[in-house]
This record gives C-alpha cells, structure tokens and sequence, in this order.
C-alpha cells in the first residue's frame, strides 16, 4: 500500500485495534441500566479533569492543523504560533470568568444559553445556523482534509475508501457517548502527541544530518534558526509599500503580512478567534459543562498547557521542510506547496514511525469527527427536536434520536465531501474553514460576551449583533476598499500577486484579522446602544456570584506556570 511497509501497517492497525477495544471497555464499564441525556450528551460526572484536558485538545486538533499549520509554517514561520499560544491564555480567561457563568445557571448547550439570556428566537435562529456550519463547513472540512492527508501518505488511489474508513472508526467511538469520547480522547492525545513529537525529532535531525552539524536534534533546530532566521520571530514586521508585483521581495512580505497581521493581530482578532473558538462553542465547551466547576477548570486549564507544545508538534516541521526545500533537499515539494510540507517531512522517516505518524494524524481526525458529530447531535436533539418535534419524548426516546442524528450527520458529511461539493480543495482547507466560521465570530462573541458580563445587554440587541457582525465581516472583507479606498483611517489594504493554476492574479485585501477586530468593534457598540435605549432591570440578566471566582492553589498554580511560559517564548522569539 503506497510507501508503506508492513512493520508501518502493523503499527497502525495495533493503534487501531487499542483505540477500539479500550472504548467497548469504558462503554461497558460506564454503563448505566438507564442511559439518560444528561449521560449520553455531557458524561455527567464522569469525566475526569485530565479526561476532559485531553479531549478539548483531541477535538480541536485535526487534519488542519497537522497539514495548514505546518504549511504555515513553511510559509510564515513561528508566528502562527500565535493561534495557539493565544489560546492557552484565552483557555485561561474562559476557566476562571466563563465557566462559572455557564455551571452556576446550569447551561448544557449553546443555545439553551441564549435562550436562557435573551430569547427563544435568537436560541432557534443560532441553534439552526450551527447545525449547518458544524455539518457542512466543519464536519465535511475535517473529512475530506483528513482522508486527502491521509491518501497522499499512501500514494493516492485511496481518497474515498479512507473516507468511509474514518467515517466508521469515529461512528464506532461517537454512539458511545460523552463518556466514551472523552476517554478515548486520552489514548487520541497521547497518540498525537508521541507521533507528533516522533515526526518533529527525526525532521530536526534530518535537517542537522544535512547541513553536518552532528545528527542530533538540538543541532537541527539551531540549523533552523540559522538557515531561516526571518521564520524565529512572532511579530511579522509591517510591509514598507502596499503594492508589489509578484518578481518584488516586498510581495511574499505582503502575503505573510495578510495573513499574519504583525502587532495589530494582537489587538482583537486573535482574541476574537480565540474566546469564540474556546468559550462560545459547543463542540469545545461541551466537554466540560457535565464537570463540577474544579473539575471543569483544570481541565480547561490543562488543555492551555498542552496548546503551548502543540507549535512544536505541527509547525515545527514545516519549517524544517522550509530549510531543506530551500537548499536543495526536499525535491519531492518541487512547487514549493506549503500544504505538501508534512506530508513531504513524513517521507523521510524510517519504517514503523511513518505508521505512528499516520496513526497520530488518524487519531486527531477520529477525535475531531467524534467531537463534532456529538455536538451536532446534542443540539438538534435538545435544542430542536425536544423542544419543537417531540416535547414528551422519554430520555430513551431522545438518546435514540441522538444516535440516529450522529448517523444522519456523518452520511451527509460523506455524501458532499465524496466528490468535494462544496469546493474545499479548490481554496485550500484552512483557508475553507476560517472563510466560513471567522464572518460570524465577530456578532456571535459580542452576543456572548455582553449577555454574560452586562446586565443590560437585550435580546433586540443580541439578534441585531449576530446579523449585523456578519454584515460587517462581509463588508469589511469584500467591498471596504472598493467603496473608501485602499487606506482610510479604520485599515490600509495591501495589493499583491500570486500565481493560480498558472495564472498571475492581483489580489487587494484587507488583512482578516483586522477586519474581525472592526467588526467586533462596532458590532458591539450597536449592541450597546440598542441596550441602553431599552429597560433598566432586565429580568433575562444572570446573576452573578462572586464566591465562584475564588481560585484554588492548585489553578492558581497551573495559571502561573502556564504564563510563565509564554513569556518566556515570547521574549525568546519576539
């Protein structure tokens, strides 16, 4: 099969076989004579906080982070980083403030919390939209990128038999329930992360065998930093011109640039992509709303420590594939593609290890499929179905119809990623998936954030910031610089070219991240100014208890450390 040899083969389908076995034994050892929602949806109780730190990250790493980010990092270097590092501390913002908000008024589901805040028709209207974004967008994305991965490791041939493969794999694991993700999320982590780091190692010293300085890793990563030390710095300098044409240097500092937006990314989209991503996000907080508050926030907060390796894990080798495609080394990246740098890197390892990365890459897509289906199937089942279709429906009745949700849902992710029907190949998948999900993160975040914090937010002022953050992002994005220009004193859009299908393109934009913080801006400022032209008293308001932010040593102590930490990177890499 493809490059692969037998000891490669037998190391998968051991991971495999574990991977099942080990969820059959937690489902027959958790099991319940009744199993409930509260059981089947949220493993009420049952997970514990390491449990719950692990499978945060099993379901937010994927195919897109193994394969884009390390292309992002053949292309920009350590400052993609940031998505990451940023998230540890947003994890941190979320455990301490979000947290008690969401346990104190018993929220279960996304919806439920904006029903319970604002009003029935914002819960349904968002309730609807999420059920398309998480099948058509992440559900389909996380598939087809996962077995386009996987294919190209194998030699081709193989995309739809990987499909239906994955599809199964992540079936057997997801109609077990929360308790069964969870804890085979465990095993998923420590796979990615052992595979991860196996793949990192030998690309470190492949590239220091290469260059001679002693074959060890250590003397690799120097080597990196020495070949390619414009890719060692988190803060990508503004451009010097605003245009260039594609034979200019300044056009890849462009490129880089739109992409990474330097100081100013800091200012409000990356927190924005973050706080919605980990806060606002059923398939994320999911996991820890079936916790007691300790419980929750360790876990939340372990999942920010381990986000704080995972650069190194899958960026890293795409800078090592950047340095050796550079000086001649990597012939097989002969376009220079910044999505073929993992899979490039993986084809230098020896037999056996090629199996454990495939195996690592397997167990973040499983993980991320798993994940996401029971996300699907929680809202539809509690915040559609139950409330709408079938209000006296029995708990086994409903647990049923979670089940047959969660079938529904992978056999349409399959039927449009079979022949790529919504076009995710065509513009790359990170890139699919930013498109989709960033122009809502700006009204969604504002709607969460001002509901959970600001008493007199209202539900007039919650529809009309959803709607009109989509309209901004949009704007922002797509008619801005036609309509006032190309600088103004809200953002300057830069002009560039890239080759397409062998076709030089001129392209304007704004960088998108700038874009998110405006939207957000005046998104929230609309909210607010709606909110204070209704009632004083909002009876909708959470209450607050101020005992619940009172942190124990031992998150205290996880916080510290975790800081601790990123400071030390970022002084090191600023």
């Amino acid at each position: 099969m493809g490059s692969l040899t037998t000891a490669d083969l037998l190391v998968f389908f051991i991971y495999f076989a574990f991977v099942s076995t080990y969820g059959y034994w937690i489902y027959n050892k958790k099991r319940k004579d009744t199993v409930d929602t509260k059981d089947f949806f949220l493993a009420e109780g049952s997970l514990t906080w390491w449990a719950i730190g692990a499978s945060l990250i099993a379901s937010n790493i994927s195919a897109e982070q193994f394969i884009g980010m390390s292309g992002e990092g053949f292309f920009a270097g350590i400052a993609v980083s940031a998505y990451e590092w940023i998230a540890a501390v947003a994890l941190i913002i979320i455990a301490v403030w979000f947290m008690p908000v969401y346990l104190k008024n018993k929220i279960f589901t996304m919806p439920q919390f904006l029903k319970t805040r604002y009003n029935e028709s914002v819960a349904l209207i968002m309730a609807i939209f999420w059920l398309f974004l998480y099948v058509f967008v992440n559900l389909t994305s996380i598939l087809y990128l996962g077995a386009v991965a996987i294919d190209g490791l194998l030699g081709g041939g193989y995309l739809h038999i990987i499909m239906i493969i994955l599809m199964l794999f992540a079936l057997i694991i997801t109609l077990g329930g929360m308790k069964v993700i969870g804890y085979t999320d465990v095993i998923q982590v420590a796979v990615l992360i052992v595979g991860g780091v196996a793949t990192t190692y030998l690309a470190l010293t492949i590239v220091s065998d290469k260059f001679g300085s002693g074959g060890s890793a250590i003397a690799g990563f120097n080597d990196l930093i020495k070949q390619a030390p414009d890719h060692f710095h988190m803060i990508i300098p503004k451009p010097d011109v605003t245009s260039a044409t594609i034979d200019q240097p300044a056009n890849l500092a462009i490129q880089k640039y739109i992409v990474l937006p330097g100081i100013a990314m800091y200012f409000a989209g990356q927190w924005i992509v973050n706080l919605n991503y980990w806060g606002c996000n059923q398939y994320i907080t999911q996991r820890a709303l079936g916790a007691d508050l300790d419980t929750a926030r360790k876990g939340i907060l372990f999942a920010g420590l381990i986000k704080i390796i995972m650069p190194f894990i899958v960026m890293l080798p795409g800078i090592a594939a950047y340095v050796l495609y550079k000086n001649g080394h990597l012939p097989q990246l002969a376009s220079g593609s910044k999505d073929g740098a993992y899979s490039a890197i993986l084809g230098f390892l020896p037999s056996g290890l090629k199996g454990l990365s495939i195996a690592a890459l397997t167990a973040a897509i499983v993980a991320s499929l798993a994940g996401k289906a029971n996300s699907i199937s929680t809202i539809f089942t509690l915040d559609i179905y139950k409330k709408y279709m079938s209000r006296d429906a029995s708990e086994k009745k409903l647990v049923w119809t979670g089940r047959l949700t969660i079938i529904a849902a992978m056999i349409i992710a399959l039927i449009f990623t079979w022949k790529d029907t919504l076009g995710i190949g065509g513009e790359g998948g990170f890139t699919f998936i930013q498109k989709y999900t960033g122009f809502i993160s700006p009204g969604v975040f504002a709607m969460f954030i001002l509901g959970m914090f600001w008493k007199r937010t209202t539900g007039a002022a919650a529809l009309t910031g959803v709607i009109l953050g989509f309209v901004l992002a949009v704007f922002f994005n797509n008619y801005a610089v036609s309509i006032f220009g190309r600088e103004t004193l809200l953002y300057t859009a830069y002009e560039y070219q890239k080759t397409e299908a062998g076709v030089i393109k001129t392209i304007t934009e704004i960088p998108f991240l700038i874009n998110m913080g405006w939207s957000f801006f005046f998104t929230v400022l609309a909210m607010v100014l709606i909110s204070l032209a209704g009632p004083k008293i909002n009876p909708k308001a959470f209450v607050s208890d101020p005992s619940l932010l009172k942190l124990k040593p031992q998150i205290i102590a996880m916080i510290v450390a975790t800081l601790m930490i990123l400071a030390a990177l970022y002084v090191r890499f600023w």
